[in-house]
């Protein structure tokens, strides 16, 4: 049965986020026909109506409000409620970002519908839409279905496959009528951070308390470079101020699911596994051969990570040239 979906696009740094490209190909195979819609809210949104067209978005609502210039959770949570109610799509898809966690919930309550958040799976069964999500810290999923009413839902980051199916996009200009925003941004301090995205990068170099100091991170930065990756940390890491916050891999920090996930100097804690365990190849490198971490490792180095990391920067410096 054919299903209207509406995405919310996001970008950032102008540049639209790939768990969008994800959302929009999920759109793809569960519209079964109906129409895939996209919005992009925010001040230069037009720009991105060429690319969401290429993923299937053959309506796209740009609003580029002034309100909407920078992320506020009333002025996107009213946008948003407005255009659902307005085009009255069936299902709702949102990356499981810092944004699509925030709004989400709140549209889904004001609009009485049902959300399943953080899904890693979105398949249909027999005609019926069913949503795969992590449970108990990434040990076990369930699978959550939605007995009636408007669909809603948000997709963790690299869990879903990217496919440009490019379609002719009809662009429609809406105007939100946004009121009582008790929220106005002043300004925005953002820190020094440069390369990768760490929730979207697809090889992720993390250190632990192994590293010993701020300094012992310049190793896994070089890995990460050649390889075209991002550095992350674990909780140890950041609490003995090696690293920012930032970089904070696990249940209290960012949940990554990169293709390769280099462990450095990580004994593995429960927390830290929650946050990385479903990545898809997970090479751990540690001195103790006892350590938790190579329990859910595919590969795993006894070893220096101050003489391995370096070893490895080299051979794929090797490899890649």
């Amino acid at each position: 049965m054919a299903k209207n979906v509406l995405v919310l696009a996001e970008s950032k740094q102008g540049k639209l986020r790939n768990v969008s490209l994800e959302a929009l190909t999920v759109a793809q195979k569960v519209a079964d026909g109906g129409e895939i819609a996209a919005a992009l809210f925010g001040a230069g949104a037009s720009g991105f109506v060429q690319e969401v067209s290429e993923y299937g978005a053959s309506k796209v609502y740009v609003a580029e409000e002034d309100a909407l210039a920078v992320y506020t959770t009333d002025a996107y949570t009213q946008a948003l409620c407005q255009l659902i109610e307005e085009i009255q799509t069936d299902i709702i898809l949102l990356g499981h970002t810092a944004i699509g966690k925030d709004v989400a919930p709140r549209v889904a309550a004001r609009l009485g519908s049902g959300l399943v958040s953080d899904c890693t799976g979105v398949a249909l069964e027999d005609g019926t839409l069913v949503f795969a999500r992590p449970i108990y810290a990434g040990r076990a999923f369930q699978k959550k279905v939605f007995q009636q009413g408007r669909v809603m839902a948000t997709l963790r980051a690299n869990n879903f496959e990217t496919q440009t199916m490019p379609v002719q996009a009809e662009v429609v200009y809406f105007q939100p009528v946004l009121k009582d925003l008790r929220t106005v941004v002043k300004e925005i301090v953002r820190k020094a951070t440069s390369g990768v995205d760490l929730s979207e990068a697809k090889v992720i170099v993390s250190g632990g308390r192994g590293v010993k100091s701020k300094e012992g991170f310049h190793p896994l930065e070089e890995l990460a470079a050649v390889l075209g990756g991002a550095v992350g940390a674990s909780r140890g890491a950041c609490d003995a101020d090696y690293c920012d916050y930032a970089l904070q891999i696990g249940q209290t920090g960012k949940v990554v699911t990169p293709d390769l996930y280099i462990a450095c100097g990580i004994s593995g804690a429960i927390q830290h596994l929650a946050g990385m365990s479903n990545s898809k190849i997970i090479v751990a490198i540690n001195k103790d051969p006892e350590a938790p971490i190579f329990q859910v490792a595919d590969y795993g180095i006894v070893g220096d990570l101050f003489e391995i990391v370096p070893l490895l920067t080299e051979e794929f410096k090797k490899v890649l040239s």
